[in-house]
């Protein structure tokens, strides 16, 4: 009875066993307590939405993305990524149960008879002919048998690559869910360059007609000789400069429409909508979440920190390799001469082996593979803390942009204003003769000037909104049950 209890623990520990290598435990951080020392800008702590872009209260930008996610292929590569790594393990988790295996060998064999061969079943020696010569044997020989193997993780070798591997499958998860996030973003950054290019093409055909009106004035001026051919020459400079900043314009506005029609899956030959930008509403508050709280919603972040895990699990079976390797192996069938007879009593057998393997000598490659495993981690882990940095970095970045853009607009706004005053009054008093034609034109150019820098202020501060809820994580943690990837 005592044999029976040390055989029981002994197999149920081979069936058991632990696994070797370090248990995963997140590094230590030095995670600072604001993003920017002296933040201009006033943030409200608050949740990002997973579609956080229909805070622009744009329709046509909603639907975009929209059909962006159904057809764009580098979300379809992602998508095929995660479930190869999904069943890859699926896999692995197979190794933890038997393989079993069905065979069934016929055969048919040919003795020499001069050899006294004696075949399966068939007894006796050939018969000798009248020549003296013996005849040869010819028989069937019929094996069935199944086997059944399984290898016992005792030092967790499997069970460690079953979490590298899981860990490897909620890293691609969390790409899958960085590249819906880019996706958006890149749209939604050239939907706004897509409406701040016609706005630049709308005031710069208005400047171009401007000079044109001046041009035309001037020559009059030149040929009733109140003007001289240098300043008519001026006129006709200043003209074939505005015409020069047209055509990159158009050609920008083509080239991001071809953008757009890639990034939403829509063939070159299909429309994309037409966006204006003043029909785009900015945030009335810009959304921050906690510095302590951006590790755990950053998916670039999240994943470094999975292949951490996957790196920390393949130390573990880099080790488990060095130690003794268990297999047990079952076998059963019948053999016979004749199918029928296969499992009849006589023709059965079978074949119970176990089987333990310990290296005792490779010239080191066991043990530099767990070392390599090793610095691996020690990559990953600095992979990691870099990863965590440059995700501080990029908030910060964006919000000394957002300061940036709101002192830049300030100033774009102020300019506008002056300019526009100035228009006003230059039409009151060319209307009473006080200004000529020529000055109420540079007046109006002026005006048109500052619109563009006005517009181009708007851009960039819609922009690095957009770039604000990116950098946060894009809310990617909301998402539904059915539609969450890690």
């Amino acid at each position: 009875m005592k044999r029976d209890s040390i055989y029981c623990g002994a197999m149920l520990l081979l069936l058991t066993g632990c696994a070797v290598g370090p248990d995963y435990s997140r590094p230590a951080l030095d995670l600072p307590q604001t993003y920017v020392a002296q933040p201009e800008q006033h943030y409200q702590l608050q949740d990002i939405q997973n579609n956080w872009w229909t805070v622009f209260h744009s329709d046509e930008l909603n639907a975009l993305i929209e059909q962006a996610w159904r057809a764009n292929p580098s979300i379809a590569s992602a998508e095929a990524a995660l479930r190869a790594a999904q069943e890859n393990v699926y896999a692995q988790q197979g190794y933890f149960l038997p393989t079993v295996q069905a065979g069934y060998t016929p055969q048919r064999t040919k003795l020499a008879g001069n050899q006294g061969g004696n075949s399966p079943g068939l007894q006796g020696n050939g018969s000798v002919i009248s020549t003296g010569e013996a005849t040869p044997v010819i028989y069937n020989f019929h094996t069935a048998q199944v086997t059944v193997g399984y290898t016992p993780d005792v030092f967790g070798a499997n069970r460690r690559q079953v979490e590298s591997l899981e860990a490897q499958r909620q890293a691609q998860g969390l790409q899958l869910e960085a590249a819906y996030i880019t996706l958006a973003s890149n749209i939604v950054a050239a939907a706004f360059q897509d409406g701040l290019l016609r706005q630049q093409i709308d005031l710069t055909r208005h400047i171009i007609a401007s000079s044109q009106t001046a041009l035309e004035l001037a020559e009059r001026q030149h040929r009733a000789g109140y003007i001289s051919r240098q300043e008519l020459a001026t006129q006709q400079g200043a003209l074939a400069q505005a015409r020069q900043l047209l055509p990159p314009l158009q050609k920008q506005l083509e080239q991001n429409r071809d953008l757009l029609r890639v990034l939403a899956g829509i063939r070159s030959d299909q429309q994309v909508p037409a966006f204006e930008l003043a029909r785009f509403q900015l945030p009335e508050q810009l959304p921050l979440t906690l510095p302590s709280q951006l590790v755990e919603q950053r998916p670039d972040v999240r994943a470094a920190e999975a292949l951490l895990r996957s790196a920390s699990a393949d130390v573990g079976v880099a080790r488990a390799a060095r130690l003794p390797q268990f297999a047990i192996t079952g076998t059963a069938g019948g053999t016979a001469s004749q199918f029928g007879q296969m499992f009849w009593n006589s023709g059965k057998f079978f074949e119970l082996t176990a089987n333990v393997t310990q290296t005792l000598f490779d010239g080191g490659t066991l043990k530099h593979r767990e070392k390599a495993a090793d610095q691996a981690l020690q990559g990953a882990v600095a992979t990691y803390r870099s990863t965590v940095a440059a995700a501080f970095q990029n908030v910060a970045d964006v919000l000394h942009a957002i300061d940036s853009d709101a002192a830049v607009l300030a100033a774009a706004q102020e300019a506008d204003t002056a300019a526009g005053t100035a228009l006003e009054l230059a039409l009151r008093q060319h209307a009473h003769g006080a200004v000529d034609r020529m000055e109420l034109i540079a007046a109006e150019q002026n005006k048109r000037q500052a619109e563009l820098t006005l517009a181009q202020a708007k851009a960039g501060q819609l922009e690095d909104a957009a770039a604000l809820y990116q950098a946060l994580g894009g809310g990617w943690w909301h998402r539904s049950e059915g539609e969450k990837y890690e």
